[in-house]
């Protein structure tokens, strides 16, 4: 069944063309970073000149209702200091910054085993079911 919806089309098309965007700037990761940030900034911006017409508001304004906004959006924390940090404090991890290269290859190393372990779980799963006599419905 195909939409004929021109909102969905434009939708559909938009989403693909982020897609093809992103797997080829992701080959760049340093032009990347540099056109994601003129775009944050640029956004910011025009935020910031919206609110700029809310004459009279000032800041205190600003402030509470950007943080009502953020607060029931669920955005409030991880906005302002993020998730990684976070669950990195939780675990009573170090930060991405502070391990040293040993650290990080055995974190990888262990990732790896996990990874190897869930594709022999996974297979033994497979195996199990076929063996098992399907019911009809």
């Amino acid at each position: 069944m195909t939409d004929n919806n021109p909102i969905t089309k434009t939708v559909h098309f938009f989403d693909k063309l982020e897609d093809k965007i992103r797997e080829r700037l992701s080959r760049t990761p340093i032009l990347y970073a540099f056109i994601g940030g003129v775009g944050i900034v640029l956004f910011w911006r025009g935020v910031w000149h919206i609110a700029d017409g809310f004459e009279g508001a000032g800041g205190i304004f600003s402030l509470i209702i950007g943080s009502i906004i953020l607060l029931l959006t669920g955005a409030f924390v991880s906005t302002l200091i993020g998730n990684r940090i976070i669950l990195t404090g939780l675990r009573g991890e170090k930060k991405l910054a502070e391990k040293t290269r040993e650290e990080l290859e055995s974190e990888e190393s262990e990732l790896k085993n996990i990874q190897k372990t869930l594709l022999k779980v996974e297979e033994h799963l497979t195996a199990i079911e076929k063996e098992l006599p399907h019911e009809k419905k």
